[in-house]
């Protein structure tokens, strides 16, 4: 359908041809092979180029219907997207201790989309790219909208739950102040040596088991998530290619891709400012956030999502299925090869109705692609490998160089995107600058997998000597005599240092009988498993450090773990991550260019959901249940809960470091062999299509 005459300001010009078509078909050769911006102007506007929905159009609307307001549009969706991911990964202990939710079942519940995009993409990704792209994507950001509804629901059915309300002035009254000094004083009993107790204060097991429903809730709303992210992804990027001159979209795209890398920082500093404020906000909290009985309103993200994203599902609903710059220069290229004006394979550019048997036809297509085929096998190989880096990064600063969570949280959050962002720029500007060509790109990605394949390796022999032999000495003293009798089975995981420089898991490991609190500060005494003059020990709460050494001058304790040195480790880790990250990025657009240069442009949605399904069902599904299991293996000490093993407290560092970075190394590899069967193929494939333009220009074009 069209609209009769309409020009560009969106004015009815009845003396105008009906069709884009029509337009060109009156042209002269020499015309139609002129100036583009000269045909662009004589051409109508169409229902497709119309921006707007129903009685919502006119010009004003029409003016944003250009490829800038596009790239930002994307842009700031994948921004959002990332940020609700990285929210998600914040807050999930929260989630798990308001509503008792083991581990293993909240892994489960963070599959679900994965599940969802598994069975859908390819399906969805057929049809969608046959229909009103934009909308389809809109009716994706309203299936998001609804996961982020559905997952702040459970605090909004069930409240902030009693144990939460009993922590508040309004429900504890003016006896607060007793109940709690002597709920600190129990706590601190069960962290002590019980043997020979006869007053019944031990550690006892808690029921892992939670509330089925919440659970249920989040489960369902990660897998309609997966549903909006199929629609946002796969349509998005093929419409956004679709729409953007050729020349254009390396370094539009990397815009794009550096927009999405800031999510994560936006994400988490949401989630600690949220986290900040009571579950109940109305309500006066009687502890402060450093309590571990605190529970941050972790609901309040949801409800930002919720808003931002529904704005941005009418704002996407309005885009037209065509923006009118890329249907002009479609058609003016559909009329050159109708007029012999250019040579070109038909089949490849030629669009059929949307059918079962027609589907099975672009799957048998694609699959017969070679280059296609290596491009996924090679991708679902090399994120086989990387992702546990990118879930498990800071596990592993806090495991094996002895950081804080907060600072591995900020190693991984804030020098990674650094230097991925600088990457994902340099690498966009390089390709449209220089137009390389598919071969030089292919090769790129083969020295950047080699690079980062070296890299792996080289994190296997980053380690710490100090903390790794402090370790082992844990292992040592999980069990001895000294502490056989002390009813530590469930006593949970509270590393104190004696005055012998040694760790013990919590001070009932290290025997010890009596505790004391000065100046904020626990000391721990009598604790028979530790050879010394005088036994003493600090919690990993300690706020007065100084006044307790000069009461204990000849002690040398600290609180928490026993202090080891792994800057120079860490510095060296860190330095490699950062230049990985960097290398890695730089081959992104280029990798991006080839995988959807490769294919027919009417295959791309499908091609692009196509390859989700194969990344999912391959990739993101088995990838962390295989290096979560590796991480298992290479656990000494795991806590207890009543149904059985909880988490790990204590790793082994070196069998960590060899089991995880030579498993990770050896995916990587193979995934770089398989690019130089990607390099080998791609000889013949074209990357843009106006390289002879550009080098009548003065452009320079990179071959290989």
């Amino acid at each position: 359908m069209v609209i009769t005459g309409e020009n560009k300001n969106g004015t009815i010009n009845n003396d105008k041809p009906r069709t884009i078509e029509d337009s060109l078909s009156q042209l002269s050769d020499e015309k139609l092979l002129g100036n583009f911006d000269d045909i662009y102007q004589m051409m109508p506007l169409t229902a497709d180029t119309t921006c707007g929905i129903s009685f919502l159009k006119g010009p004003i609307l029409q003016k944003f219907a250009n490829k800038k307001v596009l790239v930002l549009i994307y842009g700031v969706l994948s921004l959002v997207f990332a940020s609700a991911g990285s929210y998600f990964n914040a807050t999930i202990t929260t989630i798990e201790k308001r509503y008792k939710i083991p581990s293993k079942n909240m892994g489960i519940i963070s599959v679900g989309n994965d599940i969802s995009s598994l069975f859908l993409s390819a399906f969805i990704a057929y049809y969608g790219g046959k229909r009103h792209r934009p909308r389809w994507i809109a009716f994706g950001l309203i299936a998001i909208v609804i996961y982020c509804i559905m997952t702040a629901a459970p605090h909004f059915l069930y409240g902030p739950g009693i144990e939460s309300l009993s922590l508040t002035a309004e429900y504890r009254g003016s006896k607060n102040q007793q109940e709690n000094q002597e709920a600190l004083l129990l706590e601190n009993r069960k962290m002590l040596c019980r043997k020979n107790s006869t007053d019944g204060i031990i550690a006892e097991c808690q029921n892992d088991g939670g509330n089925l429903m919440p659970q249920i809730l989040l489960f369902v709303a990660q897998l309609i998530a997966g549903v909006g992210q199929t629609l946002c992804s796969t349509l998005g990027i093929s419409y956004m290619d679709d729409n953007i001159k050729k020349s254009k979209t390396p370094a539009l795209m990397s815009i794009s891709f550096f927009m999405r890398l800031l999510g994560p920082a936006i994400g988490y500093s949401l989630a600690s400012f949220c986290l900040k404020i009571y579950i109940a906000p109305h309500l006066t909290p009687v502890i402060n956030n450093k309590d571990p009985r605190w529970i941050g309103a972790w609901f309040i993200g949801w409800i930002v999502f919720a808003i931002v994203l529904m704005i941005f599902a009418l704002a996407v609903s309005m885009l037209p299925k065509e923006l009118p710059r890329a249907a002009v220069r479609k058609r003016i290229e559909e009329e050159k090869i109708k007029r012999g004006l250019k040579q070109v394979d038909k089949a490849s550019v030629g669009d059929t109705e949307a059918s079962i048997s027609d589907m099975i036809v672009t799957f048998k297509r694609l699959f017969k692609n070679k280059v296609f085929m290596l491009m996924n096998i090679g991708g679902i190989l090399h994120l086989f490998g990387f992702l546990p880096f990118w879930i498990y990064t800071p596990k592993l600063i806090e495991t094996l160089y002895h950081q804080t969570a907060s600072a591995s949280s900020f190693y991984t959050g804030t020098l990674a995107i650094v230097f991925s962002g600088i990457g994902v720029l340099i690498g966009g500007v390089f390709i449209s600058k220089f137009k390389p060509s598919a071969r030089f790109l292919a090769m790129w990605h083969i020295i950047a997998g080699t690079l980062c394949f070296m890299g792996i390796i080289s994190y296997a022999f980053i380690g710490c000597e100090e903390s790794e032999k402090s370790m082992s000495i844990h292992q040592n003293s999980i069990t001895p005599s000294c502490n056989k009798d002390c009813n530590c089975e469930f006593v949970k995981y509270s590393p104190v240092c004696g005055d012998d420089k040694l760790t013990y898991i919590s001070a009932c490991h290290a025997g010890c009988n009596l505790v004391n609190v000065k100046n904020g500060t626990k000391q721990f005494s009598e604790c028979s498993c530790v050879n010394s003059r005088k036994e003493s020990f600090y919690s990993p709460f300690s706020h007065n450090l100084d006044s307790l050494k000069e009461d204990i001058n000849e002690q040398n304790t600290i609180p928490g773990p026993c202090t080891v040195n792994c800057q120079q480790e860490l510095f060296i880790f860190l330095a490699v991550m950062c230049a990985m990250k960097f290398i890695g990025a730089t081959g992104r657009t280029s990798n991006f260019l080839v995988s959807i240069r490769c294919i027919d442009e009417k295959d791309k949605s499908v091609a692009i959901g196509l390859g989700a399904t194969l990344v999912h069902l391959f990739a993101f599904i088995p990838s962390p249940i295989l290096f979560g299991y590796l991480l298992d293996k290479s656990c000494l000490v795991f806590g207890k809960t009543c149904s059985g093993t909880g988490n790990c407290w204590i790793y082994d560092g070196q069998t960590l470091r060899y089991l995880m970075n030579f498993s990770a190394a050896l995916f990587i590899g193979l995934g770089t062999l398989v690019d130089v069967g990607v390099w080998h193929y791609v000889k013949d494939l074209r990357i843009f299509d106006d390289d002879d333009e550009d080098e009548k220009n003065g452009i320079t074009t990179i071959r290989l």
